[in-house]
């Protein structure tokens, strides 16, 4: 419900990445293993506060985390890879929104209104992550793969909801429209609005009217008659 995406085109440019050393054979950083990890990401998603990712390099995150260039290294590729752990570690934390509406309630409306709402709310706490994955999935080969693979899978279970509600009844189904097609339509709405409100684009930023117009048109599409 948050940022549900389907596949699209992807450009055939390529974004330049940083070339990254080859790891090391021998020893590990003298630090220890999880708190070198640990402070990497922690000073990406800092810098992330502040700047682009686009505009952060390696350097200036080794610069932030404390860390040598090796021990960089020794963990990821590049800062791509970065990014990409942090995204799963956001994602992972809002996934269970959506589970009350996913599980056939008994309360439609309340339960599509808290998968959205819950998803606001995480667009709102993790909006430089989001933002800087939305921006720059389809120029990096592993986050095109990594947000259409998380965001896949919630599409997938939209539209697995969609046919089960239709098979009992509760849903009309959209004259020529497969529920797959319904469910990702829905889904990339969700991600797009969702992202337009985390860069300051207006009416979006309200919150409480981005909750109450997604889910009016969830509503009005899926479950018309209530």
């Amino acid at each position: 419900m948050y940022g549900q995406i389907v596949q699209v085109s992807r450009y055939d440019g390529a974004m330049a990445r940083e070339a990254a050393p080859p790891r090391r054979s021998g020893g590990r950083p003298a630090r220890d293993d999880g708190e070198v990890r640990e402070a990497i990401l922690a000073a990406t998603r800092r810098l992330l506060d502040a700047r682009r990712f686009a505009e952060l390099s390696v350097a200036d995150i080794l610069a932030e985390a404390r860390v040598a260039r090796g021990s960089f290294y020794f963990y990821f590729a590049s800062k791509h890879q970065v990014l990409a752990e942090l995204i799963r570690r956001a994602v992972a934390r809002g996934q269970e929104a959506a589970e009350p509406w996913l599980a056939s309630p008994d309360d439609p409306r309340a339960t599509v209104r808290h998968g959205i709402r819950e998803g606001a709310k995480l667009w709102r706490r993790e909006a430089p992550l989001l933002r800087a994955i939305v921006e720059n999935w389809r120029g990096d080969a592993e986050l095109s793969d990594l947000w259409l693979e998380l965001m896949g899978g919630f599409t997938a279970a939209t539209a697995e909801r969609i046919t089960a509600d239709r098979a009992t009844g509760g849903h009309a189904p959209v004259p020529g429209v497969d529920d797959a097609t319904l469910a990702a339509t829905l889904t990339w709405l969700g991600e797009r609005v969702y992202y337009l409100a985390a860069i300051g684009v207006e009416p979006f930023t309200d919150e409480e009217v981005l909750v109450e117009v997604l889910t009016h048109i969830w509503m009005s599409t899926l479950y018309p008659a209530q």
